[in-house]
C-alpha cells in the first residue's frame, strides 16, 4: 500500500482512501489493484499485460492510451544511477505518467502549482498512479533500487522528461517508508535515539 507525506507538515497518510482524497484535487488518480495470487512478479512482459489485460483495456479506453508495456528495474541493470539522474530532477511530461506497480516499490514527489507544500508518495506492489500531464515532479527507487511497473502511453514513442531547471528536488531524500519506518538511500532508521546533554 502507498503511504503519502507532506514533510513541511511532518505529516503521513497511509490509509488508501485518505490517499486518494488527497490526490484528487492535485487531478493525480490513486487505486489499489489485486495481486495475490494473480502471476508470478517475474513473469514474463507478455504474461503480465495478459494478466491484467482487462484493467489494462479499461484504462487505454478511459484515458486514450494506445500502448502498455512492462519496465523492470534492478540494481544490476547498467547505468542505473545515469538512468534515474533523467527523472530524480524537477520535470513534467507532455502526457499522463500512468504506472502499475508489479513488484518493488518507488517514489514519486509533487510539487502542486497551486502554493500547497511539496508532498511524496511511495508506490509499491498493488499501486495504481497516474499523475496527470504538466504537474511538476520527480521520481526516484527506495533502498532497494528495484521496480516493475505497467507503463501506459498515449504515443508509441513514450514521453520525454521536460525539465523544470529547479534544483527543487536536491532538498529531498527519497524517504521511503513501506516496512521499514524510514529508507533513505541505503540507510535504514530502526529507532529513534535520545542522547542526553
Amino acid at each position: 500500500m502507498a503511504y503519502l507525506r507532506i514533510p513541511s507538515a511532518d505529516r503521513v497518510i497511509d490509509d488508501a482512501d485518505s490517499i486518494r482524497s488527497f490526490l484528487l484535487p492535485h487531478g493525480i488518480h490513486y487505486e489499489r489493484w489485486p495481486v495475490a495470487g494473480r502471476i508470478d512478479r517475474d513473469a514474463t512482459q507478455e504474461e503480465i499485460l495478459a494478466a491484467y489485460a482487462p484493467e489494462v483495456e479499461a484504462l487505454k479506453e478511459s484515458g486514450g492510451y494506445i500502448t502498455a508495456d512492462v519496465v523492470n528495474v534492478t540494481p544490476d541493470v547498467p547505468n542505473l544511477q545515469e538512468m534515474l539522474n533523467k527523472f530524480n530532477q524537477e520535470h513534467r511530461h507532455a502526457e499522463d505518467e500512468v504506472r502499475f506497480i508489479v513488484k518493488g516499490h518507488g517514489i514519486f514527489y509533487i510539487n502542486p502549482e497551486n502554493g500547497d507544500p511539496v508532498f511524496s508518495i511511495e508506490i509499491e506492489e498493488g499501486d495504481l498512479i497516474n499523475v496527470p500531464a504538466g504537474t511538476k515532479h520527480w521520481f526516484d527507487l527506495c533502498a532497494d533500487r528495484t521496480i516493475r511497473a505497467i507503463r501506459l502511453f498515449r504515443e508509441k514513442a513514450g514521453w520525454t522528461p521536460l525539465y523544470t531547471g529547479d534544483a527543487i528536488a536536491s532538498g529531498y531524500q527519497p524517504l521511503c517508508f513501506g516496512p521499514n519506518p524510514i529508507v533513505a538511500k541505503g540507510i535504514k532508521i530502526e529507532q529513534a535515539v535520545s542522547i542526553a546533554a
